[in-house]
């Protein structure tokens, strides 16, 4: 009998994926996509200005970066009117977060949101990528960005200017992220119908120069696909929202380089990354796990993450508030799933 476990074990080590590493959570699940949340309550809702003419509906689409011992958040604000921006808050720790000012970026008066923060250390300034329709440009609607050496002064970022010169005159794109290896830096969307997308740049021609589109993923996904260098191991993680039972859910994607092959990793409804099965909360606030983006280990291009380590700040919604009103009533407020070991 101990023949045979002294066996068993050896065989399951050698199988191990990720050598150096204990063979159980949080490492275990980034092998056999076996993924569980408990999940904060609604830590960020959509504002203050309740009373106002045009109050505001919805704070969404987050992204986030620790910084000189605050956290700098940057999420899309949705209003009654329809108005939709980006908003910046500082903080210390997440309990003081929905206390603390909210800024308007300011930066469009027509459309802009899905913002992603980063320092680009070959430059050494901070840039934010965001989507933009713009009606008197061509495309109307795309990749810009905006950058600053003062990531805490909201009013400093430099006006929207676009990213992508090579586009079509009406392209199918959205939710917009870039990551970098050493050499060159990637831009990856979606496009609503199932496929996600990567363009290339050498670094040097960041944040323009870049390649035609290249398929990166197929499969049943929908959009706000954030991608990520595991901390410590050779491997990229792509996680995506889907849709499936009337509700949004996240599927999560390996692979060895960021121009692929991406491979399934808990990429189904009945095995996900995080959807409202695998996430437990003390109190339910939200049946949707939706658009959110993994807490970095740093802030620069390289987009790292901590496997041993992975919380995820998500929109979430109930199945009520995500069914009733319309797409753009929707009340989403913010909350931080924190994996289960």
């Amino acid at each position: 009998m101990r023949l045979v476990t002294a066996i068993c074990l050896a065989l399951v080590g050698a199988a191990w994926p990720f050598a150096g590493h204990a063979a159980d959570t949080p490492w275990r699940a980034f092998a056999d996509g076996r993924f569980a949340w408990k999940a904060s309550g609604p830590l960020i809702d959509p504002g203050p200005v309740r009373t106002a003419a045009d109050p505001h509906v919805a704070l969404k689409d987050p992204s986030v970066v620790f910084h000189d011992g605050q956290w700098h958040l940057f999420a899309t604000r949705r209003q009654k009117s329809g108005q939709v921006g980006i908003d910046y808050l500082a903080f210390r720790d997440w309990s003081e977060a929905n206390a603390a000012p909210r800024h308007d970026l300011a930066l469009h008066n027509q459309y802009y949101c899905a913002p992603q923060v980063f320092f680009f250390t070959p430059q050494q300034r901070w840039y934010l990528i965001y989507q933009l329709a713009d009606s008197n440009r061509m495309p109307a609607f795309g990749p810009f960005f905006s950058t600053t050496t003062n990531l805490a002064d909201p009013h400093s970022w430099s006006r929207p200017a676009p990213m992508v010169t090579n586009a079509p005159a009406k392209p199918k794109w959205l939710d917009f992220w870039v990551i970098c290896d050493e050499a060159n830096a990637h831009l990856f969307y979606t496009s609503l119908d199932g496929h996600m997308w990567r363009r290339d740049a050498r670094k040097s021609d960041f944040p323009l120069g870049w390649s035609e589109p290249r398929l990166a993923l197929e499969g049943d996904i929908f959009e706000a696909s954030h991608t990520y260098k595991l901390k410590g191991l050779d491997r990229f993680l792509t996680i995506i929202e889907a849709q499936g039972g009337g509700r949004r859910y996240y599927k999560a994607y390996l692979a060895d380089r960021l121009d692929g092959p991406w491979r399934g990793l808990a990429d189904t409804a009945e095995r996900p990354f995080a959807a409202a099965a695998n996430v437990a909360q003390d109190t339910a606030w939200t049946a949707n796990i939706s658009h959110g983006e993994l807490l970095r280990a740093g802030v620069d291009e390289f987009m790292e993450v901590d496997p041993a380590n992975v919380r995820f700040l998500f929109q979430g919604a109930s199945d009520a508030e995500y069914r009733g009103p319309g797409y753009g009533g929707i009340p989403w407020r913010l909350g931080l799933l924190e994996m289960q070991r």
